[in-house]
């Protein structure tokens, strides 16, 4: 017997369907039609007939939904890296490359680019 998908409850089903009809981006239109036919309790093959995408694309998007929300339901095909952010910011990467230029501290040896008590 198929199972559903279940969706973390991050948007009501009512908010999925105005975010499906008003997205302009082809891609989050479908994400969005998608989630919102899943959280009225179709399944994934109902929906992979109306919307074209395989069942196994289906469980992938409603993955991303459950672990990232609305905020992962946006196209990354544009954006340049999917890195996450820096955990420095740039003054205390500045601070730290001139500390590693500099002599080791007093007494302590620097070895092989790792630091070593003395």
């Amino acid at each position: 017997m198929p199972r559903h998908i279940r969706l973390e409850p991050h948007l009501a089903v009512d908010e999925l369907e105005r975010r499906y009809r008003a997205a302009k981006e082809p891609h989050e239109r479908s994400w969005y039609q998608i989630l919102w036919l899943l959280s009225k309790g179709q399944m994934a093959r109902e929906i992979a007939v109306s919307t074209g995408y395989s069942p196994y694309w289906i469980g992938q998007i409603a993955k991303r939904y459950n672990a990232e929300g609305p905020a992962g339901m946006t196209n990354r095909q544009y954006t340049h890296s999917h890195r996450a952010q820096p955990l420095l910011s740039a003054e205390q990467r500045a601070e730290l490359a001139e500390a590693v230029r500099g002599p080791a501290p007093e007494r302590d040896h620097w070895w092989g680019g790792r630091w070593r008590p003395g």
